[in-house]
């Protein structure tokens, strides 16, 4: 194990450097990470608490756009959604173990085909993938990001924190192209996942104005996509929301769909999954930062017993 963490910090080109710590926890920095058939990656990674001081081991939860998490320097509309606070107000409650937060930087111009789930996009045909192949930019590449994501990355905080990695103690959450792109991981890795948070995601999958609102065939996309892959709770845990302003005034028609195929499924809302609409808010980050403990606190709770 040495040797092979040694070997994917030579070949990531990891650099670390520590942003910030204290009694609310520790940021680490890691500049440049090499992956895969990917752009290159960046991490900042938040360890809660008493981590240095402890033997204990953790749970750990992936966010995307890691840069917009945890320091205002750090992101792209100086808005944050302090998911570090909101680590801190769910551990409060009583109900949510600290976690480890590994937040993944989105990659600058890649980001949507990055995010944008690869076999959705598949699937797509007419309108919906005329819109989405227009702001690719080039191959889609959320397959090789999840490979990554599962795979190398995963193995590395595994073999470099004190994580609990089973499925149950990993979750993924993100919002807007990332809440699509934690969907995906939910759906295609339940083995992993055992916890997701799709916040604001942006059903469209590309310009509402080229897709149009509450596009039928998208609509069937998803429902379809959902009912191939989502399968039985089986212990999971799936979070979905959404505003009604800006952006996410186009979503609830998708969502709707969305949570009728989950019950459909034999998902019990409230305990296995959860829907909520949050009457005027919009599709940014100040807004996601407001309901983010209650996302973790529901999302993260322990299970009875």
């Amino acid at each position: 194990m040495r040797a092979w963490l040694l070997l994917f910090c030579v070949l990531a080109g990891l650099v670390a450097a520590p942003a910030w710590a204290g009694d609310t926890g520790r940021l680490i920095e890691y500049a440049r990470v090499e992956a895969a058939g990917l752009p290159p990656q960046r991490l900042t990674i938040w360890l809660p608490p008493g981590y240095d001081a402890g033997t204990r081991r953790y749970p750990v939860l992936y966010m995307h756009d890691g840069h917009n998490l945890f320091e205002l320097k750090n992101s792209n509309f100086n808005k944050i959604w302090a998911a570090d606070k909101a680590m801190l107000a769910a551990v409060a409650s009583g109900l949510v173990e600290p976690h480890i937060i590994v937040g993944i930087w989105a990659p600058g111009a890649d980001r949507y085909r990055q995010y944008l789930p690869q076999s959705a996009f598949a699937a797509a045909s007419g309108a919906p993938r005329t819109a989405m192949e227009a702001m690719t930019g080039g191959p889609v590449i959320s397959r090789a990001y999840l490979d990554w994501l599962a795979g190398p990355l995963k193995q590395w905080v595994n073999a470099s924190f004190r994580t609990r990695p089973g499925r149950d103690d990993t979750a993924i959450a993100g919002s807007s192209m990332g809440g699509l792109m934690s969907c995906y991981a939910f759906l295609e890795r339940p083995e992993t996942y055992g916890r997701a948070a799709c916040i604001s995601s942006h059903w469209p999958a590309a310009d509402p104005r080229a897709v149009g609102p509450a596009n039928p065939q998208l609509i069937a996309l998803w429902d379809g996509w959902f009912a191939q892959r989502l399968g039985r709770p089986d212990g999971r845990r799936l979070w979905l929301d959404h505003g009604t302003a800006t952006l996410d005034a186009f979503y609830a028609p998708y969502q709707e769909a969305i949570n009728a195929r989950i019950a459909a499924s034999g998902w019990r809302k409230g305990t296995d999954w959860q829907s909520k609409v949050y009457p005027g808010a919009e599709h940014e980050e100040n807004a996601w930062a407001a309901r983010l403990p209650e996302v973790f606190t529901w999302l993260l709770a322990r299970d009875p017993g």
